[in-house]
């Protein structure tokens, strides 16, 4: 068995201790392989242990990995920052946006996604942190931006999705957890269907877990650290 199918049986082992830490059903958690700047035999060796999602942060990478795997039925989740001018390859190419932080984005999207495909599953992303760095609406703005983007066709918003700022302190990392959750709650209660709250990383994942994440997005833990340069 490869490394990153060992890694990913830990992960796992880690979500479902969790969810029942926090009294809920492991099969209530999603699994996200966060495969954005790894090679191609990385991703096979993920696909070959039984991963079938994927998130990438790059357009052109994502969309390269998505030809080279076509006939593996993997669905690819696009969570980074998105352009004006990368949204039509994302429309056409990817099953999940996690990153819609303004109206421009998820218009572009709803008019690029074809018609032969399902909707797009989309998230609206919040700056819960309010970091200058992040990308994602002040969460004042979340409702209204949901309301807008679940009137959009081709498009079916799910939730929410937070980056929060990285701490190593359990309680910290929590609170800003529970603020996306109760801001999820405030705009299901206004009439709006959302199931999906994606948040939670390879250090963080218990806490999120803990405060209703139904997707965690891990890459390191996965596949190891990353090298930039």
């Amino acid at each position: 068995m490869s490394a990153i199918a060992d890694n990913l049986q830990a992960v796992q082992a880690r979500i479902r201790d969790a969810a029942v830490l926090a009294g809920r059903s492991p099969e209530s958690i999603r699994l996200l392989a966060v495969s954005k700047t790894w090679p191609l035999p990385s991703v096979i060796d993920a696909a070959d242990a039984g991963q079938s999602a994927f998130g990438e942060n790059y357009v052109q990478e994502g969309v390269d990995k998505q030809t080279a795997l076509a006939g593996r039925h993997l669905d690819w989740h696009f969570i980074g920052p998105l352009q004006s001018n990368k949204s039509r390859l994302v429309a056409e190419h990817f099953d999940w946006v996690h990153s819609i932080d303004r109206l421009k984005i998820a218009e572009r999207l709803s008019a690029q996604r074809p018609t032969h495909l399902p909707p797009m599953q989309v998230c609206v992303q919040v700056n819960v942190s309010g970091e200058a760095s992040k990308s994602g609406c002040a969460p004042a703005d979340a409702r209204a931006l949901c309301q807008a983007v679940a009137a959009l066709p081709g498009l079916q918003l799910r939730g929410l999705m937070a980056i929060p700022e990285p701490t190593d302190d359990p309680a910290a990392q929590r609170a800003p957890f529970r603020q996306v959750r109760e801001l999820f709650e405030n705009i299901r209660a206004a009439g709006l269907p959302l199931d999906t709250l994606s948040m939670g990383m390879s250090h963080d994942l218990e806490a999120a877990i803990a405060e209703g994440a139904t997707i965690v997005r891990i890459g390191t833990a996965i596949f190891g650290e990353r090298n930039y340069s």
